[in-house]
Protein backbone atom coordinates (compact mmCIF):
# COMPACT_ATOMS: atom_id res chain seq x y z
CA UNK A 1 0.00 0.00 0.00
CA UNK A 2 1.11 3.52 -0.73
CA UNK A 3 -0.61 5.39 2.09
CA UNK A 4 0.94 8.62 3.40
CA UNK A 5 3.62 8.74 0.71
CA UNK A 6 3.86 12.22 -0.75
CA UNK A 7 6.14 11.55 -3.73
CA UNK A 8 7.39 8.86 -6.09
CA UNK A 9 11.01 7.79 -5.78
CA UNK A 10 11.38 6.96 -9.50
CA UNK A 11 14.23 4.55 -8.75
CA UNK A 12 16.74 7.30 -8.00
CA UNK A 13 18.56 8.86 -5.08
CA UNK A 14 17.08 12.09 -3.75
CA UNK A 15 19.65 14.42 -5.31
CA UNK A 16 19.44 12.68 -8.69
CA UNK A 17 15.63 12.70 -8.64
CA UNK A 18 15.39 16.39 -7.73
CA UNK A 19 17.96 17.34 -10.39
CA UNK A 20 16.05 15.35 -13.00
CA UNK A 21 12.73 16.96 -12.08
CA UNK A 22 14.25 20.47 -12.07
CA UNK A 23 15.72 19.87 -15.53
CA UNK A 24 12.39 18.52 -16.76
CA UNK A 25 10.65 21.61 -15.36
CA UNK A 26 13.05 23.85 -17.28
CA UNK A 27 12.43 21.83 -20.45
CA UNK A 28 8.67 22.06 -19.96
CA UNK A 29 8.82 25.83 -19.47
CA UNK A 30 10.99 26.34 -22.53
CA UNK A 31 9.23 23.93 -24.90
CA UNK A 32 5.75 24.10 -23.29
CA UNK A 33 5.26 20.41 -24.11
CA UNK A 34 7.46 17.35 -23.46
CA UNK A 35 7.07 13.61 -23.74
CA UNK A 36 8.02 11.41 -20.80
CA UNK A 37 6.71 8.46 -18.81
CA UNK A 38 3.39 8.77 -17.02
CA UNK A 39 4.88 8.54 -13.51
CA UNK A 40 7.51 11.18 -14.26
CA UNK A 41 4.83 13.43 -15.75
CA UNK A 42 2.67 13.10 -12.65
CA UNK A 43 5.62 14.00 -10.43
CA UNK A 44 6.71 16.83 -12.74
CA UNK A 45 3.24 18.37 -12.52
CA UNK A 46 3.85 19.30 -8.86
CA UNK A 47 7.06 21.18 -9.66
CA UNK A 48 5.66 22.98 -12.71
CA UNK A 49 2.51 24.14 -10.97
CA UNK A 50 4.47 25.52 -8.01
CA UNK A 51 6.68 27.45 -10.41
CA UNK A 52 3.67 28.94 -12.20
CA UNK A 53 2.14 29.91 -8.86
CA UNK A 54 5.31 31.89 -8.08
CA UNK A 55 4.91 33.68 -11.39
CA UNK A 56 1.27 34.46 -10.68
CA UNK A 57 2.12 35.91 -7.27
CA UNK A 58 4.81 38.04 -8.94
CA UNK A 59 2.34 39.50 -11.42
CA UNK A 60 -0.35 40.06 -8.78
CA UNK A 61 1.74 42.14 -6.36
CA UNK A 62 2.85 45.76 -6.62
CA UNK A 63 5.57 45.56 -3.96
CA UNK A 64 8.94 45.67 -5.73
CA UNK A 65 10.77 43.86 -2.91
CA UNK A 66 8.23 41.03 -3.04
CA UNK A 67 8.71 40.80 -6.81
CA UNK A 68 12.47 40.50 -6.40
CA UNK A 69 12.00 37.87 -3.72
CA UNK A 70 9.69 35.78 -5.91
CA UNK A 71 12.08 35.97 -8.86
CA UNK A 72 14.95 34.89 -6.62
CA UNK A 73 12.89 31.97 -5.31
CA UNK A 74 12.17 30.85 -8.85
CA UNK A 75 15.82 31.22 -9.88
CA UNK A 76 16.99 29.31 -6.80
CA UNK A 77 14.83 26.42 -7.94
CA UNK A 78 15.25 26.55 -11.73
CA UNK A 79 18.82 27.90 -12.09
CA UNK A 80 18.10 29.05 -15.63
CA UNK A 81 17.64 32.74 -16.44
CA UNK A 82 15.82 32.17 -19.74
CA UNK A 83 13.32 29.81 -18.11
CA UNK A 84 12.68 32.25 -15.26
CA UNK A 85 12.17 35.10 -17.73
CA UNK A 86 9.74 33.07 -19.83
CA UNK A 87 7.92 31.84 -16.73
CA UNK A 88 7.31 35.33 -15.34
CA UNK A 89 6.73 37.25 -18.58
CA UNK A 90 4.95 34.79 -20.89
CA UNK A 91 3.52 31.77 -19.08
CA UNK A 92 2.29 33.09 -15.72
CA UNK A 93 0.23 36.00 -17.15
CA UNK A 94 -1.80 33.49 -19.18
CA UNK A 95 -3.03 31.85 -15.98
CA UNK A 96 -3.84 34.99 -13.97
CA UNK A 97 -7.53 34.04 -13.60
CA UNK A 98 -7.01 30.28 -13.29
CA UNK A 99 -6.84 28.63 -9.86
CA UNK A 100 -4.50 25.70 -10.37
CA UNK A 101 -4.55 22.96 -12.97
CA UNK A 102 -2.07 24.58 -15.32
CA UNK A 103 -0.80 21.34 -16.86
CA UNK A 104 -2.43 18.53 -18.80
CA UNK A 105 -1.14 14.95 -19.04
CA UNK A 106 -2.17 13.02 -22.15
CA UNK A 107 -1.27 9.33 -22.25
CA UNK A 108 0.09 8.31 -25.64
CA UNK A 109 1.42 4.78 -26.08
CA UNK A 110 4.03 2.42 -24.66
CA UNK A 111 7.76 2.73 -25.19
CA UNK A 112 9.04 -0.03 -27.40
CA UNK A 113 12.17 -0.88 -25.40
CA UNK A 114 10.67 -1.50 -21.97
CA UNK A 115 6.89 -1.10 -22.44
CA UNK A 116 6.76 1.94 -20.17
CA UNK A 117 3.58 3.98 -20.49
CA UNK A 118 4.40 7.27 -22.20
CA UNK A 119 2.61 10.59 -21.84
CA UNK A 120 2.81 14.14 -23.09
CA UNK A 121 2.72 16.86 -20.43
CA UNK A 122 1.79 20.34 -21.62
CA UNK A 123 0.41 23.61 -20.39
CA UNK A 124 -3.36 24.00 -20.69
Amino acid sequence: MNHRKSYRKLGRRTDHRLAMLKNMTISLIQAEKIETTVTRAKELRKFAEKAITLGKKHNATDDSLRKVHLRRQAFAFLRNEEAVYKLFNEIAPKYAERNGGYTRIVKTDVRRGDSAEMAIIMFV
